[in-house]
């Protein structure tokens, strides 16, 4: 089935309605690594729930996360041979530890790089708080449809990433990942098969399951927590990066980040840049 692009660009994407807890705040959390070290007690501020808890900024990508849409027959997609491309967020308020929110997501836009080029997908979320309104945080995706291309859909416009910092960086921050830690952050809701089934991994041009782009964001994000903001969730206010290449779990990630708000980061043992074209603003 080809893709439709008027239909794609209008697909009725479910709003979502959850509810939060600390436990699911928790899970999240661990879920990107925080807690790893056990003598960290600036970690333990996101993962023990005997302490006045802060919500890991990056959560908002699965608040009311609508599922693995692109996988419906409907939308035409060839949903095996998807990549994450893009991530950006927007915090308006801190995110809550617990509550109900609602996640309202559409299609932005859908560029067609021709047959056999594949196409781009851009997609935005609200995040709100269902008892007041709120907004709390923006997330806007680029889905790469590496299998999909020359239907007649839109040819542009390609949105423009940030300039890939250069120079030696002013802080690296390494951040080790667990063998299963994509099976752990499935449970936020991203059960995306690629993750976690060997046979399809390789279907899709993998030699193994690979991380979830959104696992390494929150990675990433973790060491700008730690290299820019001593831990306070408060004062990050964007972010955006592309996704260069896959992580395999059990890599370790090494954010190199600049002064200016540039970063990048790369897998120590296979020495490849997995994230590019960071660019991040504190309060």
């Amino acid at each position: 089935m080809a893709i439709d692009p008027d239909k794609l660009l209008n697909f009725p994407i479910p709003e979502q309605r959850q509810t939060i807890t600390k436990a699911s705040s928790i899970l999240y959390a661990l879920s990107v690594g925080l807690g790893a070290d056990p003598m960290d007690a600036a970690q333990l501020d996101y993962v023990d729930h005997h302490r006045a808890l802060k919500a890991m900024p990056s959560m908002a990508v699965v608040l009311g996360h609508p599922g693995f849409w692109l996988a419906n027959p409907e939308t035409g997609v060839d949903a095996v041979r998807l990549v994450h491309g893009e991530q950006g967020i927007v915090w308006h308020a801190p995110l809550p530890i617990e509550g109900e929110i609602i996640g309202r997501t559409r299609v932005t836009g859908l560029v067609d790089k021709g047959a056999g080029k594949g196409s781009l997908l851009y997609s935005e979320k609200t995040v709100t708080a269902a008892a007041t309104g709120a907004l709390l945080a923006t997330t806007t995706s680029t889905t790469f449809l590496r299998g999909d291309g020359g239907y007649g859909g839109p040819t542009g416009p390609v949105r423009p990433a940030a300039p890939a910092p250069e120079g030696t960086p002013d802080i690296i921050v390494d951040l080790p990942t667990r063998p299963e830690q994509a099976l752990y952050y499935r449970l936020n809701g991203d059960d995306n098969p690629l993750h976690a089934d060997p046979e399809l991994a390789a279907r899709a041009g993998f030699p193994r399951p690979i991380l979830h782009g959104l696992c390494t964001l929150g990675v990433v994000t973790h060491a700008l927590l730690r290299g820019l903001a001593g831990y306070d969730p408060a004062r990050l206010q964007s972010l955006g990066l592309r996704f260069s290449a896959p992580v395999y779990p059990g890599e370790t990630i090494r954010t190199e980040i600049w002064k200016d708000g540039g970063f990048r980061a790369r897998v120590i043992e296979r020495d490849i840049v997995v994230v590019n074209n960071g660019r991040v603003k504190l309060a």
